[in-house]
């Protein structure tokens, strides 16, 4: 399959050289920065380019990995003058129809990316959606050729599952900021000490349900520790709050 890669960021670069191992060809970048565009394109050995109007038409596919603000008229955009082509966008959160094309669909690995670290996609779950059974059985396909974890998913129930890996993802590494934050204010101490609890906690979790994994003051809701460690956040209201909206969810969860 050719495929044509709309942008050049974490996700694309992550994306576009796992295709690219796993035999398909993406023939060219788009990006609007041309620096990124021809870093990705050296990497997936291709061309690129910066204008629109110099995207090719004839690919078998073009994915849109971008940021969910200009998805919607990037889109647009790019139909024009394609509308044959099969267009997929990479986003959890976004409806499928936001592609203006007959032949439209979602290709999501739900996975945080960075772009100074490879991430191994035979383990990452890959959910395509898709306008039609024929390019449903195409999303498919190339989705089991990078990875061995592919779910069908609509747009609709797509939405909760972005909604679950905030709470999952971006929720949790604010709570280790937040302790890094408390280990820094009081005594210095380095995050690397909260790792190997880090570590464990996580590791649970492939033997254990998060409910059955939970454990703290929280659980057992001990007055004396909870009432201890909320008067220790007195000056941070803010992080009291939290501290104690979190409590009374994991004691009501064990409930």
């Amino acid at each position: 399959m050719n495929i044509v890669l709309v942008g050049a960021g974490n996700l694309a670069t992550n994306i576009g050289k796992a295709i690219s191992r796993s035999g398909h060809q993406i023939v060219q970048i788009y990006s609007r920065t041309e620096a990124s565009a021809r870093t990705l394109a050296d990497i997936l050995g291709c061309t690129y380019t910066t204008s629109i109007d110099e995207v090719f038409e004839d690919a078998d596919l073009y994915m849109i990995a971008l940021k969910d603000s200009v998805l919607k008229d990037m889109a647009e955009l790019l139909v024009k003058g394609r509308e044959n082509r099969l267009f997929v966008h990479t986003a959890g959160s976004i409806d499928m129809d936001i592609i203006p094309a007959l032949r439209r669909g979602v290709f999501y690995p739900m996975q945080t990316f960075s772009k100074q670290r490879e991430v191994d996609f035979r383990e990452i779950p890959i959910f395509i959606e898709a306008a039609h059974a024929d390019d449903r059985d195409l999303l498919k396909s190339l989705a089991s050729d990078i990875s061995g974890k592919v779910y069908e998913l609509n747009s609709e129930n797509r939405k909760y599952l972005h909604l679950a890996a905030v709470f999952c993802c971006n929720f949790a590494n604010h709570c280790f900021r937040l302790g890094e934050k408390l280990l820094d204010e009081h005594g210095g101490m380095p995050f690397e000490v909260m790792l190997p609890l880090i570590d464990e906690t996580a590791r649970k979790l492939h033997e254990l349900t998060p409910q059955e994994a939970q454990t703290g003051p929280a659980v057992r809701w001990d007055e004396n520790v909870i009432g201890k460690q909320m008067q220790l956040l007195s000056d941070t209201p803010d992080l009291q709050h939290i501290y104690e909206l979190l409590s009374k969810s994991i004691h009501h969860d064990k409930l």
